[in-house]
């Protein structure tokens, strides 16, 4: 009996605004770039940050998530703190950034640039 596999779902979800942000971040990137790359360095007041950088390959463990504006790499080591993830780009009068809705993180520095698992 054949097996069929299912796809796997992505591990975090992009809104269409993060997506249309990929896309502008890629009409500006630097030749040889493959896309970006979102990890969770330790710094900050909570211990981990959101961190989005180009990046010319993909590194061993890395999750490809293949969006209509670009590649977005997840980093391997940072996927048990981001699954379920909601990914988001928000812009009003004075800032612009993108917002991550986290079920995995259970506090936040006071400035949201860090979070705790």
């Amino acid at each position: 009996m054949a097996t069929t596999l299912r796809a796997r779902p992505a591990p975090i979800t992009l809104t269409d605004g993060a997506v249309r942000r990929i896309a502008n971040l890629m009409t500006q990137a630097p030749d040889g770039t493959a896309g970006v790359r979102l990890s969770t360095p330790r710094k900050g007041c909570s211990g981990l940050a959101y961190s989005l950088d180009y990046v010319a390959e993909s590194k061993v463990g890395d999750e490809r998530i293949e969006t209509a504006g670009g590649t977005l790499f997840v980093d391997g080591g940072s996927l048990l703190y981001l699954i379920g993830s909601r990914m988001d780009w928000r812009e009003d009068d004075f800032t612009a950034g993108f917002v991550f809705e986290n079920p995995n993180a259970k506090g936040s520095c006071g400035c949201g640039e860090s979070f705790t698992v």
